[in-house]
């Protein structure tokens, strides 16, 4: 199998680094769709193309992680190239050595930066003096690899993507964030179901209005699901605010997703978690198991999102 091949990617987007989906256009987003379902595709039908042979990836996770380490990981191994674990234990990013000084060093030797990190601040600290491109696997402001493993989802169980009504039910977090995001650049129709005092961030809401976005904010789940085609949750409470987990459960007492949830939506209606899932608090396990659930597959889809990302940053000029 030669080294190089040609797959699909997303050229205005190499050498950059992609810390929010706000920063792309609506036609690199479709285009990171695309790519990631292509090379989906392609892989399924046993082809192996190595475009990264010989590229190498720094992870660096501040959080624990399944579906983000492998994924990147094997990410790399499918595309070609390889990856190195930097975990908290062996870096103490921000405490053993400042985030410029380990940005200076890793842009010596790899050719691009993956970080799962607490504070955001972190990742713009990374890319500001990093001279290769650095991906956000995760802070707590964003995730947007989350969101184009679940638009790719979306892309596979409807095709057409422009006026989807999609309705999140839970805290207004990272992944809310990006889904605002995500919403603006497919033309989907978003409601954000939460309590209140648990809205998503009022700066992106803002921002991605501005951009055309539709998306309304709501403090009654079980209305706001009406009629949706998706229904999606995630955790109440994550990683860094378990200090806060009571007070959580109170506020979200009545956003537990069953599966009688699911007669409210359209005939064609799914159910999607991002996992992990904390049972008896947003979700049961019966929910993510049931028939109408995509959990698995977006789970599934992290692996070719991420190789599209990691392609269309990291990849060789044509």
């Amino acid at each position: 199998m030669p080294s190089t091949w040609n797959v699909p990617s997303v050229e205005s987007l190499r050498g950059r680094d992609l810390l929010s989906l706000e920063e792309l256009t609506r036609d690199e987003f479709t285009g990171l769709l695309q790519s990631a379902r292509e090379l989906k595709n392609a892989w399924k039908a046993g082809e192996r193309p190595r475009p990264l042979q010989h590229k190498t990836l720094a992870m660096i996770f501040e959080k624990p992680s399944l579906r983000t380490r492998s994924t990147f990981d094997i990410g790399m191994f499918q595309l070609g190239g390889h990856s190195v674990l930097l975990s908290q234990d062996f870096i103490s990013l921000g405490k053993r050595e400042s985030v410029r000084d380990v940005a200076s060093n890793l842009e010596r030797w790899f050719d691009g930066i993956m970080a799962r990190t607490f504070r955001h601040e972190t990742l713009t600290e990374l890319a500001q003096h990093a001279d290769i491109p650095v991906i956000n696997g995760l802070s707590d402001a964003l995730h947007p690899c989350q969101l184009l493993a679940d638009y790719l989802t979306l892309t596979e169980v409807f095709g057409e993507l422009q006026g989807l009504r999609i309705t999140f039910v839970g805290d207004g977090n990272n992944v809310c964030n990006s889904h605002i995001y995500a919403a603006m650049h497919a033309g989907t129709e978003l409601t954000i179901a939460c309590p209140e005092g648990f809205e998503p961030d009022p700066e992106v809401l803002a921002r991605a209005r501005e951009r055309g976005a539709s998306v309304h904010i709501s403090h009654e789940p079980r209305q706001a699901i009406v009629d949706a085609d998706v229904l999606h949750t995630d955790v109440w409470i994550s990683m860094g605010q378990e200090e806060d987990t009571e007070r959580r459960r109170q506020a979200f007492r009545g956003y537990t997703v069953t599966p009688e949830w699911f007669d409210d939506l359209s005939a064609r209606g799914i159910f999607m978690h991002d996992l992990p899932a904390h049972y008896g608090e947003e979700v049961v396990e019966e929910a993510v198991y049931h028939a109408r659930s995509r959990v698995f597959d977006q789970a599934e889809n992290r692996l070719h999102a991420q190789k599209a990302v990691l392609l269309a940053v990291m990849g060789s000029e044509a």
